[in-house]
């Protein structure tokens, strides 16, 4: 087996390609050891001690190493335990795959979507899906739609798009104005 890597946007964020399925469905992000409890690839890799985030995608993980930690030392020793983890074939999460689709966290804010902006907030959820997510996958990373109040688009950034220096340019420049062009009633785009 082979694990390949590619670079992201983020830098202190790179993207492991196993070539096999990794989600069967949906992504799961790890911001802590704590979050990777349910599952052992994820624990494993913060048990390494340089790794902030996790994040599964349907074909990849990304890992961001800490601040100082050097790719050059952190990356064989991923690819490694990538390797054990797809070789073996042991469960992605405790309990099995199904623990695995993304769900908002308990204290992510609901943006409360009036239920008069149902057709509105479908073609925004259209769009995302169609056009930004796999764009965003490519980068190693997933967006997540929160909600949309008063003309504004609330999305959260996810893997490595999360903390990545141009983040804020992705939402603004890009996604805002796909948003905007295709859906008026949106008048910004803002981060959750």
């Amino acid at each position: 087996m082979y694990i390949e890597t590619e670079a992201t946007p983020n830098p202190a964020t790179l993207k492991f390609l196993p070539g096999r399925q990794v989600m069967a469905a949906g992504t799961r992000e790890f911001t802590s050891p704590e979050d990777a409890e349910v599952s052992p690839l994820a624990q494993a890799l913060f048990d390494l001690g340089d790794v902030t985030g996790v994040f599964f995608g349907q074909g990849f993980v990304s890992v961001t190493a800490a601040p100082g930690a050097e790719w050059s030392d952190l990356k064989p020793q991923v690819v490694s335990i990538l390797l054990d983890h797809f070789v073996s074939e042991a469960p992605l999460f405790v309990g099995g795959d199904a623990a695995g689709f993304s769900v908002p966290a308990e204290d992510d804010a609901d943006y409360g979507d009036d239920p008069a902006d149902a057709d509105i907030v479908e073609q925004i959820k259209d769009l995302i899906e169609t056009r930004v997510r796999p764009a965003v996958a490519n980068d190693g990373g997933d967006i997540v739609y929160r909600g949309f109040r008063d003309g504004v688009v609330y999305l959260a950034m996810q893997g490595a798009c999360s903390g990545c220096p141009s983040s804020s340019a992705t939402l603004k420049q890009g996604i805002e104005s796909l948003l905007k062009h295709y859906v008026p009633e949106v008048t910004e785009v803002r981060a959750a």
